[in-house]
């Protein structure tokens, strides 16, 4: 009996390594909405759209995202290849063969902000452009998410990352 559990469970490991990418695939649609709509989307690879809009981005790859609309200041938001919880399972459950597997493809991965929902601040308003949530709550300022987002990003894009707003380190205190 215990052979038979043994050779189930290693049957089981060989058949779920890849598992994401089985489930998921290398690529995802990515969604970018921007208030108002109508904003040119434009990322590093040359990919593009009219918001609202969905394209078909590769899970593995970090980028930055330039939106331009007349009337509202343009913002670049850096876009952010995360590593998913499945890879965890994938580890102890495949051995590490579907980690392998799934990271050299970037099945594991997700990108982050995702959707990416920008709240358009309006020229000369003095306004900064906003991340919103699928409700439309705020959730941050594109400054600060660039902020948080950078070093992560910039390890795949280099300079390019340089280019967008962020905001200022918060201030050390003395004491």
């Amino acid at each position: 009996m215990n052979k038979y559990y043994t050779a189930l469970a290693a049957i089981a490991a060989v058949g779920l390594s890849g598992c994401a990418t089985v489930v998921n695939g290398p690529n995802l649609d990515y969604a970018i909405d921007t208030k108002p709509d109508g904003a040119q989307a434009t990322f590093l690879d040359g990919r593009s759209c009219t918001t609202p809009c969905e394209l078909v981005m590769p899970r593995k790859t970090s980028s930055r995202v330039d939106i331009v609309r007349e009337g509202y200041e343009p913002t670049s938001v850096l876009v952010w290849s995360k590593t998913g919880a499945a890879t965890l399972g994938n580890v102890l459950m495949g051995g590490g063969i579907g980690a392998v597997v799934d990271g050299s493809n970037g099945s594991n991965r997700f990108l982050s902000p995702r959707p990416l929902i920008v709240r358009l601040a309006p020229l000369g308003s003095g306004e900064e452009a906003v991340l919103l949530d699928k409700k439309g709550e705020v959730i941050m300022t594109v400054a600060e998410h660039n902020a948080e987002a950078y070093e992560k990003v910039a390890k795949q894009i280099g300079d390019a990352a340089d280019d967008v707003p962020m905001a200022a380190s918060a201030p050390v205190d003395a004491d």
